[in-house]
């Protein structure tokens, strides 16, 4: 649903159109999303319209990009003490 999103607005119905789940069960997921920032709606006549918000894409893109980096620099230490206790036993 995010990533149909990025390409445009669409209604419920259109996000539903592809997915293997009922249009409850989509509806779900956008109350999700709406409520998490992600995702905003507005009733236009009878639909419900769907925008992707970007400021909170990129807010969260930001969040995951800082994580990652902070994973990778622990992952890091760790595989240089791996490989440090690895060359000490080869040595021995």
């Amino acid at each position: 649903m995010v990533e149909r999103l990025t390409l445009g607005p669409a209604s419920v119905s259109e996000l539903a159109e592809p997915l293997a789940m009922s249009l409850a069960a989509v509806v779900q997921h956008v109350q999700v999303l709406e409520a998490c920032g992600l995702v905003t709606t507005e009733k236009v006549g009878r639909t419900r319209m769907c925008r992707i918000d970007g400021a909170a894409m990129s807010a969260a893109e930001r969040w995951i990009t800082d994580r990652r980096r902070v994973w990778e620099r622990r992952l890091d230490r760790l595989g240089d003490v791996l490989n440090e206790g690895t060359i000490t036993e080869k040595e021995q």
